[in-house]
């Protein structure tokens, strides 16, 4: 066990005011919304800067494999300002789950070429499953093997240069990778655009093996955890945000000759969220610390297992509340495509099914505390 400082380190604050920045210069609410009107948009550009400008990509990658040895802690801190600016970018599917499971599994080119932003990575597994795994063929008992089926609704499918395939459980696990040649996708058009979701097929694509057995199950299992809780720091930004902007319009709009944030009841319900989301960015800071302290060996799995739960099933729901809560205040002005509301709801609602609904992560949740689902 380790003493968990809440507080953000310099390192920290200057990692968010660079992210901030690059948000704020090259992915405005507008050129955001521009996804909604042309799907085929580029946005290569935005994951270039991110991976290869800051050097975000090597984050979760550790120095021995070519990456910044940074910890979850960070990444939840690149996620926070992701939420905020409802940025389309491949960091929650390659920067972290991909690249967790490629170094879980020492596959040593792939992080080199992740960490460099040279490669963008997807796993093949159904976005809205809690698990990383796909109901896929693998066949071979070497380093070689073929890759059968399809998945439906990938995350960030399209795309990808590489591909992260995971079969079997337990001691059956096969982690394989496949090039973006071997592989059919087909977008479709999905509630929230800046994440886009594709059905990907695999028809006997040769593939590598990186990793069989124990060792391949854990590094699932870890990508499984890392990943709730950068998406839980995406889903407090995107709630921060949402506050944030009704906080400011609240104060400025008047309605019969004053602020309608002075009339009461606009006051509680105002209360109410910002209590909320300072409970949600509580609880997935801890996380994520928590998460930081596990990767340096100072915690257990368990704990940050419950952590993750936590702080992910209580995120899903306020960032969902908060992005409602922002439309209402916001009144007739709320619905139009001018404000940015849509995006945050749209990021809210399709954040809300990846890697599990919250009701699902507090069934999970319950006997790691004792309680009868």
């Amino acid at each position: 066990m380790t003493d968990i400082d809440l507080l953000p380190s310099e390192v920290e604050e200057d990692l968010r005011s660079s992210v901030r920045k690059l948000f704020t210069d090259r992915s405005d609410a507008e050129s955001v919304a521009k996804l909604y009107d042309d799907p085929h948009t580029d946005t290569s550009g935005l994951d270039r800067a991110w991976a290869q400008e800051l050097g975000l990509a090597a984050l979760l990658v550790p120095e021995d494999l070519g990456g910044a040895g940074a910890s979850a802690a960070e990444a939840a801190v690149v996620a926070e300002e992701i939420g905020r600016a409802v940025a389309p970018v491949r960091f929650l599917s390659s920067g972290v789950l991909a690249t967790t499971l490629a170094v879980g599994v020492r596959a040593g080119d792939l992080a080199g070429r992740l960490a460099a932003g040279e490669s963008f990575a997807a796993i093949a597994f159904t976005a809205s499953s809690p698990q990383i795994r796909a109901e896929l063929t693998v066949d071979g008992d070497g380093d070689s093997a073929t890759v059968s089926g399809t998945v439906a609704g990938v995350m960030d499918g399209a795309g990808a240069d590489e591909y992260l395939v995971v079969a079997g459980t337990g001691s059956d696990t096969v982690v394989a990778l496949v090039a973006a040649e071997h592989v059919r996708t087909e977008a479709f058009l999905s509630f929230d655009q800046t994440r886009r979701l594709a059905d990907v097929t695999f028809e006997s694509a040769p593939a590598t093996v990186l990793g069989r057995g124990e060792q391949a199950a854990q590094a699932v299992r870890t990508a499984e955890i890392l990943g709730r809780i950068i998406l839980a720091a995406e889903q407090y930004g995107v709630a921060q945000r949402a506050f944030d902007l009704t906080l400011e319009y609240i104060k400025g709009r008047r309605q019969f000759g004053r602020a309608i944030g002075s009339y009461q009841a606009i006051k509680h319900r105002m209360a109410d969220l910002w209590l909320e989301v300072s409970q949600t960015g509580a609880a997935t800071i801890y996380a994520a610390r928590v998460a930081a302290a596990w990767q340096a060996g100072e915690q257990t799995e368990d704990e940050v297992e419950l952590c993750s739960l936590v702080a992910g099933s209580y995120a899903s729901t306020t960032a969902v509340h908060a992005a409602e809560e922002a439309v209402q205040l916001h009144g007739g002005n709320g619905m139009t495509w001018e404000y940015p509301l849509h995006l945050y709801l749209k990021r809210a609602k399709a954040d809300e099914l990846i890697l599990g609904h919250a009701a699902a992560q507090r069934r999970a949740l319950a006997p790691l505390i004792d309680l009868t689902a």
